[in-house]
């Protein structure tokens, strides 16, 4: 199931919601009270639709992300093999840091073993790949060992990063890291933005964007 994309959709409960109010109006309408009836079912329809609006304000609220042309925010990290990583350990390269939800999960699979299979082409072009989530280091390090995966997982289990880089989400009450993807150039500069990426197609895009900036 892609996460980043099972926000609750508002228009889907105001036509439930409705269609309900809709049927409760045609078997009631015969009763004697019918009056206090319908208080009582404006009232409920009112409280269902607020909720559903509380909660979609919630799911789409925006974040802000680094802005193109300031530095990267530096961070220091532990990963899926327990060493840790810094930023600034990769001044001078290019560097894809994607931010995902959750190790094992069908849509972050298929993102990180795109990523694998065009690893070549990144170090190719003198560009690293370093993927974060909430996930603790050891299921960074199993995910890895199942999907053979062979560049760095961070474990941001508090998500301080994810919440620098404009990155967190919230799923069923968990918070986690939201699918965006930042490109950095050598001198630890934020190159481009990708919010709300689509798995499938993301590291083509990606390596297309970074040639043609290569070229520039």
């Amino acid at each position: 199931m892609n996460l980043v994309d099972a926000s609750v959709s508002w228009n889907a409960r105001r036509r439930h919601t409705c269609q309900r109010l809709n049927d409760n109006i045609v078997v009631f309408q015969d009763r004697p009270d019918y009056g206090a009836f319908m208080n009582k079912t404006l009232l409920f329809a009112a409280l269902i639709l607020l909720n559903a609006l509380g909660m979609a304000i919630g799911a789409t609220e925006t974040q802000t992300q680094p802005a193109t042309g300031t530095a990267a925010p530096d961070f220091k990290l532990t990963t899926g093999d327990g060493s840790q990583v810094s930023l600034k350990n990769y001044r001078g390269k290019w560097v894809v840091l994607y931010f995902y939800p959750k190790d094992f999960t069908s849509g972050c699979t298929m993102e990180a073993k795109n990523f694998q299979r065009d690893l070549a082409k990144y170090e190719q072009s003198g560009a690293v790949v370093l993927g974060v989530s909430v996930d603790s280091a050891q299921s960074h390090k199993d995910f890895c060992a199942k999907e053979g995966l062979n560049f760095k997982l961070l474990a941001d289990p508090d998500g301080k990063v994810s919440a620098q880089y404009g990155s967190t989400m919230e799923y069923q009450g968990a918070k986690m890291a939201a699918r965006n993807t930042f490109l950095i150039n050598p001198k630890g500069e934020i190159a481009k933005v990708y919010t709300g990426v689509k798995p499938a197609e993301h590291s083509d895009q990606v390596l297309r964007d970074l040639a043609e900036m290569q070229k520039s």
